[in-house]
């Protein structure tokens, strides 16, 4: 008998209408996999096609001569959502992964010289404040601590972890609740009232980049991101990050997931406002009952469905700020180095200026430096090293011609490295591969936004766009272009809401 659900609202969430007993899941990145491990779960017939011949989406594999690079994030938070997506199907996280607490989660340099470790401990932590910037700012971090981490469990039960329809899905003692904490003020004056030093500051509000807004400008909610890594713990996979969409696409497998590498999806058949199947680049039809699309939501609408149904709105969704990746392979060790090193220049508002109102590169440059090998050192030749950089910059809405630009900013990259700390950086790479926000937006981003459509008031919750495709009964979005929203604990969560949308909770 098929699977069809009784009625099109479970539980007060809207559902997808008809038969459900094959779904088609487009795209085997991280929303896509925890979304066909719960429709496994649930006892669904699943088809994956992806078009690379790994999965993982922006969390892939690059190989260059014996190195390993994770190509997209870096920092792996709230394990118990992974752990939540491989129950689903009856296995245990333990049996297919291994992770690896990072210590300290971050080291922050700063313009003064110097410098902050970055624990989840939260009295260890406020030691080291205390190291840093003083016993009053210690005390202070101690009550930021207790206000994220009510956020967080506010936020996960009445925000994020939940299908919204209608911003009147969140009227209750919930979002009162939210409101009362002051989450819906502006970020950094949220974060000055417990912290005072710049230095605190800037560690612990950072994070808005990742939601494609400055501190100044983003939600307090958005605290909630410093909740999941610098008081919930970073943890690194042995076999880096992409050991993750692995061992998910690989329990998939195990449990009937049918999943097709090196496929292209280049069309979503519809008839009568239902998707009935998709159409591959080869020409083969693959048929379905429900079809999921992991692909970036705006270009999934333009590419994949009839133009008929892409809601208006797309066409003004304003977008994250993107970035410059350098992928390095090298000789040289830095014993000043952790995992994870944030080194901020000297400007700080003037940065989120540059970046997202004026649409320039920085004249004073923050870097992420991630070191993988420190952690795990498989991932490159013995004695050797690999280190991922990243330079937030505009998006491809900027008239920045990469083709040009890139080969100057990546001698800029590594000329402030090196003016950093970094003593003979260049002269230390073996084998380096550059990625611009032109190649972001070449992989199937829109705008070239890694961190999709940015976290503005009108584009959070229920005003995100929906995971379900306007006039169509049966197809639903993953990923970061929808709700929840950008991040690998939130695409994680859009799966499983994905899933829902189909199952009912």
């Amino acid at each position: 008998m098929p699977i069809t659900p009784a009625c099109h609202t479970v539980s007060g969430v809207r559902t997808v209408q008809g038969p459900t007993d094959h779904v088609v899941v487009v795209g085997a990145g991280l929303a896509g996999l925890s979304c066909a491990l719960r429709l496994l779960g649930a006892g669904r017939q699943v088809t994956i096609v992806e078009r690379e011949d790994v999965p993982g989406g922006r969390a892939g594999r690059l190989s260059v001569d014996g190195y390993q690079f994770d190509t997209g994030p870096t920092v792996l938070t709230m394990p118990n959502l992974i752990e939540d997506a491989f129950g689903a199907v009856g296995e245990r996280m333990d049996d297919w992964l291994t992770l690896d607490p990072v210590s300290p989660l971050y080291r922050a340099f700063y313009p003064d010289g110097s410098t902050l470790d970055v624990h989840p401990e939260t009295e260890r932590m406020a030691a080291e404040i205390a190291r840093v910037c003083g016993g009053k700012e210690a005390d202070g971090y101690r009550r930021f601590v207790g206000f994220v981490s009510e956020l967080y469990r506010l936020e996960m039960d009445e925000f994020i972890d939940r299908n919204l329809d209608s911003p009147l899905d969140l009227v209750g003692p919930g979002i009162a609740r939210l409101l009362a904490l002051g989450g819906f003020r502006r970020l950094a004056p949220k974060v000055g009232q417990y912290l005072k030093d710049p230095r605190t500051q800037r560690i612990f509000s950072f994070q808005a980049m990742y939601a494609g807004v400055s501190p100044f400008q983003a939600l307090a909610i958005y605290a909630v991101i410093a909740y999941m890594d610098s008081v919930a713990g970073v943890f690194f996979p042995r076999g880096g990050i992409h050991a993750v969409p692995a061992a998910l696409a690989a329990a998939a497998e195990k449990h009937g997931a049918r999943i097709r590498y090196g496929t292209t999806v280049t069309q979503v058949e519809t008839r009568n406002g239902r998707a009935t199947g998709v159409r591959t680049s080869d020409g083969e039809r693959i048929a379905a009952d429900v079809v999921v699309l992991n692909p970036d939501l705006p270009v999934a609408y333009r590419d994949l469905l009839p133009s008929s149904v892409a809601p208006r709105r797309l066409r003004s969704l304003r977008y994250s700020p993107s970035c410059f990746l350098l992928h390095v392979g090298s000789t040289a060790t830095y014993s000043k180095t952790v995992h994870h090193n944030i080194h901020f220049g000297r400007a700080w508002k003037r940065t989120f200026t540059e970046l997202i109102d004026r649409q320039e590169l920085m004249s004073d440059p923050s870097l992420l430096v991630c070191n993988p090998t420190r952690s795990d050192p498989t991932l490159a030749p013995d004695g050797r090293q690999t280190y991922y950089v990243l330079a937030p910059t505009p998006h491809t809405g900027a008239p920045i011609d990469w083709s040009v630009v890139g080969p100057r900013y990546r001698d800029e990259i590594v000329s402030v490295l090196e003016q950093r700390g970094y003593v003979g950086f260049g002269d230390g790479i073996e084998v380096e591969r550059v990625v611009t926000p032109a190649d972001w937006q070449a992989s199937g981003l829109a705008m070239g936004a890694p961190f999709a459509a940015a976290h503005t008031f009108f584009q959070t919750g229920p005003f995100r766009p929906t995971n379900l495709a306007r006039g169509l009964e049966n197809v639903v979005f993953t990923g970061s272009g929808t709700q929840p929203g950008v991040g690998v604990p939130m695409v994680l969560v859009s799966g499983r809401l994905a899933a829902e949308r189909i199952t009912g909770q």
